[in-house]
């Protein structure tokens, strides 16, 4: 974390709090030796685990399947000048046990573009950082940025 710039460092368990109130987040992989960005919707799944659906085709699943990735999610109010952030960071892997699939099938996200063949990619928390700002610019007695 950055030491006095104005955030508050979060605990695990708001960390994860907070990611189980969100529907979307992104996914940060690498593609090609660089880093690529990928808006995702989610579940927080009952162990904390980020659980991704997607396409068994997708280049999604290709790239992060058994790779350490980052996943990012956030609530912001521009108006307020307030927010949070959340980052998990673990290894990501599609679910394969046929008995995880069908919990996850009844109990984990929804596809916002359904295929044929969908799995399930979770990622396993073994970082969990959060910062929130509350009050932004007003909450130090500096005017708002118009």
């Amino acid at each position: 974390m950055y030491a006095n710039d104005g955030f508050h460092e979060l605990d695990r368990e708001e960390c994860l709090r907070l990611l189980g109130a969100v529907p979307v987040g992104r996914i940060v992989h690498t593609r090609g030796a660089l880093p690529a960005v990928l808006p995702v919707n989610f579940r927080l799944d009952r162990d904390g685990a980020v659980v991704l659906r997607t396409s068994e085709a997708s280049e999604l699943v290709r790239a992060v399947d058994g790779s350490i990735v980052a996943f990012e999610a956030d609530e912001v109010d521009a108006v307020a000048q307030a927010g949070w952030s959340v980052v998990v960071t673990g290894r990501a892997a599609v679910v394969r046990d046929p008995g995880e699939h069908a919990r996850l099938v009844l109990d984990g996200p929804r596809s916002w573009v359904p295929s044929p063949r969908e799995v399930f990619v979770r990622i396993l928390p073994e970082l969990v950082t959060g910062r929130e700002l509350t009050g932004g610019r007003t909450r130090y007695g500096l005017d708002p940025i118009p």
